[in-house]
């Protein structure tokens, strides 16, 4: 199983690549949420703090969407300076199960009732699809990180939405190989730039760029493939 690793865009996940192993010695423990993956990297854009785009590293990415650096820390930085520590927390896991459970707010953004249409939206898409939609909503260092690995099965037909303001663009995924043969990647960038720029959830707050992207995530994986196979980007509130 392979894992595509998508800090508001995308890349393979892979132990074995040298830029990997890399990135497993830059971030520490945060590399292991990754081991699970076979295929090799490839660059990807990024959207920065000032949501200008640049080409990235899969190591600075993977080091962004899974462990959220100081909101100080340049996106726009070398691989060598993004020096993030990796979080396992589990202690910041709810109690329920995670068989049942799809959406984790330690960071507070929510609603109890965005909470609530979130997780229906989920498991609707989980029933109609087979694909595993999960949200983490947290503000680096209060997370539990790795530990949502295990507490969630992440596999290939898993996205993990990382949605943390401390990387600039809130928007950080993490796709399964099986999803990420059914969705172009491009539409991951036109959702970050959509929803997830600072000037957005700022301006509309962080539950409402976190909606969004869900409902645009579910509408997408619903569409027929093909050529236009999620060509438009559309949220809850469009």
């Amino acid at each position: 199983m392979k894992q595509t690793c998508i800090a508001t865009t995308a890349m393979r996940w892979s132990p074995s690549h040298p830029q990997t192993r890399n990135a497993v010695h830059a971030v520490s423990g945060a590399a292991r949420f990754a081991r699970s993956a076979r295929s090799a990297p490839r660059a990807s854009a990024k959207i920065s703090s000032e949501d200008s785009v640049s080409e990235t590293t899969p190591a600075r990415s993977f080091a962004l969407a899974l462990a959220a650096g100081a909101a100080t820390l340049s996106l726009m930085a070398s691989p060598s300076l993004a020096r993030l520590e990796g979080v396992n927390k589990p202690e910041l896991l709810p109690s329920t199960p995670g068989s049942s459970t799809f959406v984790i707010d330690v960071a507070g953004f929510l609603s109890d009732g965005q909470e609530k249409r979130i997780q229906k939206r989920a498991e609707a898409l989980q029933a109609d699809t087979g694909i595993k939609l999960r949200v983490l909503a947290q503000n680096y260092p209060d997370t539990p990180g790795l530990a949502i690995k295990d507490y969630w099965g992440v596999d290939g037909d898993t996205i993990v939405f990382v949605a943390d303001p401390n990387t600039g663009n809130i928007l950080n995924f993490n796709v399964g190989d099986n999803v990420d043969f059914q969705v172009p990647r491009s539409f991951w960038s036109k959702l970050a730039g959509k929803f997830g720029t600072k000037f957005y959830w700022q301006d509309n707050g962080e539950d409402v760029a976190i909606v969004n992207a869900v409902a645009a995530i579910d509408n997408c994986l619903r569409e027929p493939i093909g050529r236009l196979q999620c060509s438009n980007v559309v949220g809850e509130l469009d």
